[in-house]
């Protein structure tokens, strides 16, 4: 069978049991003895997980899925679990893409890649053109779900992007409250600052800026209506709604409503995956021409580290159409090119790691509940989503970078010891938001 090939080819470490859809049974790999039994998911920031890994059983009830998982994994895996015809027998859906991934490697490159790639390379670009109205419908496609649902796994105020662990022992919400800080620290904040925050979410960032500097005036933008009417509403029960506001708009139609050189920073988390790589040129033309001439950007987004590619298939077609996971070979040209000064990046490799875990393991605790709002194939999908992108960052090689740009060459000090210390400034003030109401 051309699965069980391409799985005797590619398991060396852990052990893989396949049931076909004939009852037959193959074994790959190699059983540890030490290892718990049904698959462990892996722990700590600094290994990546525990070196033991338990069995992995999985049956599949299909006979097309002999061929198809053989010849296009990426698609076929999450729509058969989706579907239930890959069924796990022995472990859950996280063991085996974690097996899988973790015998793959990011600088692996199987037959299928060979296969498939020169395909997705060819197509990426228009599966990355994104105009203002397709940016709509794709932001639509997955924020615009209910906010329940998102409640489920989320931290209190709702933040949807890479949190900072300083430790493996941080929790979620001290984590999430930390990246907040992380970010506004390297913004360099003043109480007169105009701030915009680009792809605003819920509104989580935006307030977190008007508690940290008392007087600023924030412009926070969305394409979810859903997103929008929450933010909003976060906004007057807060008491900041006179200069605090969400717009929906997209960002490049600002520059013609008058913003041009308007905002003293610009902040961007989790929005530039959205963009896709036809429009990081005007992208990046917008962050330029809505700055100040002494204004500061910081743009931080999930990156690949192994050069250009493709965005995944089936997280394509469920999850985010229309995104693309950019290598910083992809960004530097169109920064370089939109003249704007690249004053400092930082690397976040494991944190969305621990980040997907905390979201999974929250999801899958409440999974009825997600159930009862949608399916129980919805919740399969969501919980392929996050283990796949958990595996994603543990494996296969993506990373978050956070790119702080300006228009003036000395905008910020020459050296980042001003980033701890706004850091340690903010600790005292520090806030946990209300859970962000429904």
């Amino acid at each position: 069978m051309l699965l069980a090939s391409l799985f005797r080819s590619l398991i060396k470490t852990g052990h893989l049991t396949l049931i076909d859809a004939h009852g037959r049974r193959y074994e790959f790999g190699r059983r540890d003895p030490d290892a718990l039994p049904g698959g462990i998911s892996p722990g700590g920031i600094a290994d990546g997980g525990p070196a033991s890994y338990g069995p992995v059983t999985v049956r599949v009830t299909d006979p097309s899925l002999h061929w198809k998982l053989a010849l296009a994994p990426r698609l076929y895996a999450g729509e058969a679990y989706m579907d239930g015809t890959l069924v796990m027998e022995e472990g859950n859906i996280y063991d085996l893409l974690a097996l899988v991934t973790r015998n793959s490697g990011w600088q692996h490159i199987g037959w299928s890649d060979h296969l498939m790639g020169p395909i997705e390379t060819l197509t990426r670009y228009a599966q990355q053109f994104n105009p203002a109205q397709r940016s709509k419908a794709n932001v639509a496609h997955h924020y615009d779900l209910s906010g329940k649902l998102y409640s489920l796994f989320l931290d209190s105020d709702r933040q949807y992007s890479c949190a900072y662990f300083p430790t493996p022992e941080t929790t979620l919400e001290e984590a999430q409250s930390l990246k907040k800080r992380h970010i506004i620290a390297k913004l360099r904040l003043e109480p007169s600052m105009k701030v915009l925050d680009i792809g605003c979410g819920w509104g989580g960032m935006a307030l977190e800026i008007a508690r940290q500097a008392p007087g600023a005036r924030i412009m926070g933008i969305t394409l979810s209506e859903e997103q929008l009417a929450v933010a909003r509403q976060r906004a007057i029960d807060e008491g900041v709604n006179d200069r605090v506001r969400f717009e929906l708009v997209d960002y490049r139609h600002l520059k013609g409503q008058g913003y041009a050189g308007h905002f003293d920073r610009i902040v961007s988390v989790g929005m530039f995956e959205h963009v896709g790589l036809p429009h990081y040129p005007e992208y990046f033309a917008a962050v330029r021409d809505l700055m100040t001439p002494e204004g500061v950007a910081l743009i931080h987004s999930i990156g690949r580290l192994d050069g250009p590619g493709a965005t995944n298939p089936w997280i394509r077609k469920y999850i985010f159409p229309g995104g693309y996971v950019p290598a910083l070979s992809e960004v530097m040209p169109a920064v370089e090119k939109a003249r704007i000064v690249t004053t400092d990046i930082e690397i976040l490799r494991l944190h969305y790691a621990e980040t997907l875990r905390a979201w999974r393991h929250r999801f899958l605790a409440k999974a009825d509940e997600a159930a009862a709002l949608y399916d129980e194939r919805f919740v399969r999908m969501w919980e392929f989503y996050l283990a796949g992108s958990e595996c994603a960052f543990r494996y296969q090689g993506h990373m978050v970078f956070q790119i702080q740009l300006s228009n003036a060459l000395a905008a910020v000090p020459l050296t980042r010891d001003y980033i701890h210390k706004a850091e340690e400034a903010m600790a005292p003030r520090a806030h946990t938001p209300a859970m962000v109401a429904e």
